[in-house]
């Protein structure tokens, strides 16, 4: 780097002259002779036009203008060692700024532990999150608003790659007082007939499509009667007594008061993908250290044993008291 004849090392040979107060010292300190480091430094007073050190046989002393050039020269270091650093940690995927695309009910699952542990590994990167539809964030990454995007439905698009994250379960939420909701399983045939509200109304084709295709997979014709802008919305039908709805893993984290969960069985294979999108050929260090942290937190859904309904416990036989002789 120069600047009016000025390199760095000048900058650093006169700052180690000003601290060590002798250039013996001062070449010491810099692992180089003594010549070199006052060619240096007359280098420097020439470049600048003025007098920065005053020889004796004591040492070196700043005159006013050294001491004043000490103090740019000491932040002019330290912002070029910044700058250094910044570098090297961009390059390491360790700075910058990630913009994420995130939706509904994904907010209350896997999401919110990706981010926060690429928060706690990378604490000098800043994470924005945008709260997109599926449309929006495929137009987002493609303007390069965003980096990365979360979503549960994605086709093939030849400018964009994708994994899967996470598969989660599908569950009935009902009316506390429905008939069905003291059922430990839940098939789908079961709540094909029931009013079902489904969520989101757009994009299409979107989730209400997945959940209709379960339907379908298994020659069964579901009874639609509401479609709503989201799953807020339907769980608050549902409390009202207007109908079911079907919820993933993560949107089981939303209690509304007056309904209950009930699992599906697993011979109904009720899963739903979520996924991690980017631009495909996108080289950022930082995206891939994102990546990284994603996968790592990957999961597939939980093997555990599908609920069995237990017949209700019988009431105990009283002992009959012995009979008195």
């Amino acid at each position: 780097m120069s600047i009016t004849g000025i390199e760095i090392r000048h900058l650093r040979y006169f700052v180690a002259v000003v601290e060590q107060r002798t250039f013996r010292a001062a070449a010491l300190r810099l692992h180089v002779s003594q010549p070199p480091l006052t060619r240096q430094i007359q280098q420097l007073e020439d470049a600048l036009g003025v007098k920065l050190l005053e020889r004796s046989a004591r040492g070196a002393e700043p005159t006013a203008a050294g001491k004043v050039f000490y103090q740019e020269a000491r932040n002019l270091l330290t912002l070029a060692e910044q700058a250094a650093e910044r570098t090297r940690l961009a390059g390491d995927g360790r700075l910058g700024r990630l913009d994420i695309g995130v939706f509904g009910s994904a907010v209350l699952g896997p999401i919110p532990r990706i981010v926060q542990r690429f928060r706690q590994t990378h604490p000098q990167v800043e994470l924005v999150l945008h709260s997109l539809d599926r449309i929006g964030q495929i137009k987002a990454l493609r303007e390069r608003r965003l980096t990365v995007g979360f979503n549960r439905f994605f086709t093939e698009e030849p400018d964009l790659s994708w994994e899967v994250i996470q598969t989660e379960r599908m569950v009935v939420v009902l009316p506390e007082a429905h008939p069905l909701a003291k059922r430990a399983v839940l098939s789908l045939a079961e709540i094909s007939s029931e009013p079902l509200i489904l969520y989101p109304r757009t994009p299409r084709p979107g989730f209400i499509d997945q959940m209709m295709r379960l339907f379908h997979q298994r020659h069964l014709t579901a009874h639609v009667s509401q479609e709503v802008d989201d799953l807020v919305t339907a769980m608050g039908l549902v409390a009202s007594g207007f109908g079911l709805s079907l919820l993933t893993d993560s949107g089981r984290k939303l209690h509304v008061p007056g309904t209950i969960q009930v699992p599906l069985r697993k011979a109904d294979a009720a899963t739903v993908d979520l996924c991690v999108i980017w631009r495909r050929g996108d080289d950022s260090p930082l995206l891939a250290e994102f990546l990284q942290e994603a996968r790592a937190l990957r999961h597939p859904p939980p093997e555990d044993a599908e609920p069995v309904e237990k017949p209700a416990p019988r009431s105990a036989k009283r002992k009959r008291a012995p009979k008195r002789r």
